[in-house]
């Protein structure tokens, strides 16, 4: 009877999870597509402004270079005015150059916080490559990723809290430790797969981004070109740790930049 009342409460528990997930959407200003997300625009806003100090702090805090800042934060905000992201969302776009000039890395928050270390800006060679980089992590912030992993996540540990109450045996208590072990496991694996998806829509959003701002998308190729050599040099880029292959990357970006320019590139625009 126990076993039966766990499994209960275990199945009550996971279907109030999936319900909460599955029927908590809503519409991607952006993209005109329905989310699983259950977090406003305003909400994705304070969390990003809230976790911002401790990602700085992490990357040795904001650059002291105001001149290679003010480059950061013109192209970043000159690639939002001219796809009129700031008139589609409600996002509040800032852009930080973060002081750590070792570590090749750039990221996202909710909300609208960009981030680019020096050691990933001192790699770049044109203004076209930082657009692309920039550009990509806009389109993280525009397509929601963050609040879509925390639902996602919100799901996962659900589900796992639920299995694991399911599973629970009082006669061998360790059963129930290796079952959330390999259920946790599962999650996490989960987790990277939407990631890599992530990942790769944010590519796609910055092929489009970047041209109307007056970049080449194929400067992005070089960036990929970049990251792949620093990856194959031992010392493995953060970046990589969090991003897809970037040869795989290649591939995609070039299928994504023939297919919405299939007549060529036009011309004029900044590599």
């Amino acid at each position: 009877m126990r076993l039966n009342l766990r499994v209960i409460i275990g199945l009550v528990i996971a279907v109030v999870t999936l319900l909460g997930y599955f029927f908590n959407t809503s519409t991607n200003p952006v993209t005109g597509e329905k989310q699983h997300v259950n977090m406003s625009a305003q909400q994705e806003i304070a969390l990003g402004v809230q976790a911002a100090p401790e990602m700085e702090q992490q990357y040795g805090g904001e650059s002291s270079d105001p001149r290679a800042t003010a480059a950061v934060q013109q192209v970043g905000q000159q690639i939002v005015k001219a796809n009129n992201l700031d008139q589609k969302t409600q996002y509040q776009y800032r852009f930080h150059l973060l002081a750590d000039d070792q570590t090749i890395n750039a990221f996202a928050l909710p909300g609208g916080q960009v981030f680019i270390t020096q050691g990933l800006l001192k790699n770049l060679t044109t203004e076209g490559q930082l657009a692309g980089v920039l550009a990509h992590e806009i389109g993280h912030v525009v397509a929601r990723h963050s609040a879509e992993q925390v639902a996602q996540s919100q799901l996962t540990q659900g589900l796992t809290g639920a299995a694991a109450i399911a599973a629970y045996d009082p006669n061998s208590p360790g059963s129930s430790v290796a079952r959330a072990a390999a259920a946790a496991m599962i999650a996490k694996l989960v987790t990277l797969r939407f990631s890599r998806n992530d990942e790769l829509e944010a590519d796609k959003f910055a092929v489009k981004f970047t041209p109307a701002a007056g970049y080449n998308p194929t400067s992005m190729i070089n960036v990929m070109q970049m990251l792949d050599k620093e990856g194959g040099s031992g010392g493995q880029p953060e970046f990589l740790s969090t991003h897809p292959n970037p040869g795989n990357r290649i591939e995609e970006l070039q299928s994504d930049i023939k297919q919405v320019y299939p007549q060529g590139m036009p011309a004029g625009l900044k590599q």
